[in-house]
């Protein structure tokens, strides 16, 4: 029985790795293609997953100028 003798994890993703998901599929992949990292890696990141860090700080740059954008 999983989980028995210790709680379950659970990821807790940031609030612009959650803000990432909700983008588009597209608009995902171009910010991927900005940090020099493939969609499935930025995809992970956005999950929670285990990633490096030189991914998770060029995505987090990434989007940080896309919000800049915006605004």
């Amino acid at each position: 029985m999983r989980g028995f003798l210790q709680s379950a994890i659970t990821l807790v993703p940031s609030e612009s790795q959650t803000a990432f998901r909700a983008l588009s599929r597209s608009r995902r992949m171009k910010l991927a293609k900005v940090a020099n990292t493939t969609l499935i890696k930025a995809d992970q990141w956005a999950r929670g997953d285990a990633s490096s860090s030189e991914i998770a700080s060029a995505l987090e740059g990434a989007f940080g100028q896309l919000r800049a954008k915006k605004r």
